[in-house]
């Protein structure tokens, strides 16, 4: 018989201390209050302790019944009960889970900031609607091609992304022991052309709306307001990146000034960049200014205020039956603009590539910005284009005033 009574054992949880009731159990009760029960086992020859649950939960007969079994796996059964626990544990680690830490482990090595946020952007993006509940351990082939079905063909690049960083969660899953397998392999049933379908080979360059059909997509693109048809909007007049557009903030704007600070870790090759804005951009802003969510400073908002989902631009395009890619709007400002006369350099420098040429990029330190009394080339190539943009309809370059130097 143990040596505890359930006397003893309420009198026990106002006390910190040990107490034992017999047969390797006992009743740790600590300074903070906690108190639970503890079995100490033995099994060839090595001391195991096993934690059985709260003592506030689990009454003494409760806590003797569940120790009589235990002894009885350990020492009849020959049963591995501490090794059994570890694995109920590990099979509710789910995808979701592990992608997080696999990325909190990892993101201080990799090369950007920038890259370390879209590793993860990708997946909650395209991955853990899918399989983010989903246990490690549970996760088949089938399952990630589930996931990457929608996006295999319209995005193939980032499709090929998010295949390769969950079978890298996985991976990483395997290792910790919360699955039994590694990965399906890149090689195997998630190769193009086996488990998921050939993709359709992409042209060297994104298929882009021609430039003389823009101004009456931007009529077409107002008539059912959205934070993703205002942000696709301001993309076009601005001949930004998706990204930019998508994770830009309000603080990143100075309307008196009509200048937008693009800041280095939203770019490409992180490096801060300034867009001029032009009467059509401005516009666009007082209209998102009008939807400003209290809570979020985004300025083009997705779900719950975070900013909004790389698929969400595409969307905007495919609802529209347009055929054309988000990115390929630069070409259309890159043509239009050369065929209005428009210097090389001005454009490069609008597109925020970089200057091809080291001796041009070593020497050429200019912005094209000029100064307010004196507007440089990339504010009159922006007007022009703004103006070109807005010349679909009447009145659509007209700015609506924003109360405030700056927004936010």
């Amino acid at each position: 018989m143990g040596k505890l009574t359930a006397i003893a054992v309420r009198a026990a949880l106002t006390k910190p201390g040990t107490y034992q009731d017999g047969d390797g159990l006992f009743l740790k009760v600590d300074k903070h209050g906690g108190a639970y029960w503890l079995l100490r086992l033995q099994r060839d020859g090595k001391r195991q302790d096993m934690g059985l649950g709260s003592a506030k939960l689990l009454t003494l007969a409760d806590a003797r019944d569940k120790a009589s079994a235990l002894r009885k796996a350990v020492k009849v059964e020959r049963r591995d009960v501490l090794a059994e626990k570890k694995d109920e544990a590990a099979a509710k680690v789910t995808f979701r889970e592990a992608a997080r830490q696999y990325h909190a482990e990892n993101k201080a090595g990799w090369k950007s900031a920038v890259y370390a946020r879209q590793w993860l952007a990708s997946l909650e993006n395209h991955a853990f609607a899918k399989l983010g509940d989903i246990p490690t351990g549970g996760i088949t082939s089938p399952d990630i091609i589930a996931a990457l079905s929608p996006i295999w063909q319209d995005i193939p690049e980032t499709a090929r992304q998010v295949r390769n960083r969950i079978c890298a969660v996985l991976d990483y899953a395997h290792a910790k022991g919360w699955r039994s397998a590694e990965a399906p392999s890149g090689n195997g049933s998630l190769k193009a052309g086996r488990g998921l379908p050939r993709q359709v080979k992409e042209r060297a360059n994104r298929k882009a709306m021609p430039y003389v059909a823009v101004p009456a997509f931007m009529v077409a693109l107002r008539r059912k307001p959205s934070f993703g048809r205002l942000a696709l909007e301001l993309l076009v007049l601005t001949a930004v990146r998706s990204q930019e557009v998508r994770l830009a903030t309000w603080a990143e704007f100075d309307l008196e000034a009509r200048l937008w600070t693009i800041p280095a870790d939203h770019m490409k090759r992180s490096k801060a960049h300034m867009v001029p804005l032009s009467d059509a951009a401005l516009a666009v802003l007082a209209r998102a200014a009008a939807f400003k969510l209290p809570e979020s400073d985004v300025v083009f908002p997705g779900v719950a205020g975070k900013p909004m989902s790389d698929m969400t631009l595409l969307k905007v395009l495919r609802d529209m039956s347009e055929p054309y890619h988000v990115h390929g709007f630069r070409s259309a400002f890159t043509d239009w603009a050369a065929n209005e006369g428009f210097a090389d350099a001005v454009v490069e420098a609008a597109l925020a590539h970089k200057t091809p040429d080291a001796v041009q990029a070593a020497y050429r330190r200019t912005t094209y910005l000029g100064t307010p009394d004196n507007p440089g080339a990339r504010v009159k190539l922006m007007t022009a284009w703004g103006r070109y943009c807005a010349s679909g309809a009447v009145g659509t370059g007209n700015v609506v005033p924003l109360p405030g130097k700056k927004a936010g």
